[in-house]
């Protein structure tokens, strides 16, 4: 079961170059989910390739703790 989708999408070569690095920064900044799943989809046409990773979350344990009145 996830609570949440990001998604990450690049089609210039400059994008997808820094793709990962987007990704790593990104996880690093919200390191109180947990990864539940994954997603990663490449397309293109004569012209452009698109890449995209979807990652499905949830919230770390920390903020589950508390119970609902």
């Amino acid at each position: 079961m996830f609570t949440g989708v990001k998604v990450f999408s690049a089609t210039k070569a400059k994008e997808r170059e820094e793709l990962g690095e987007n990704v790593t920064r990104w996880l690093k900044s919200n390191s109180d989910l947990e990864i539940v799943d994954r997603v990663v989809c490449q397309s293109s046409d004569n012209e452009f390739h698109c890449y995209t990773l979807v990652l499905f979350y949830k919230h770390g344990r920390s903020e589950q703790a508390a119970p609902q009145p």
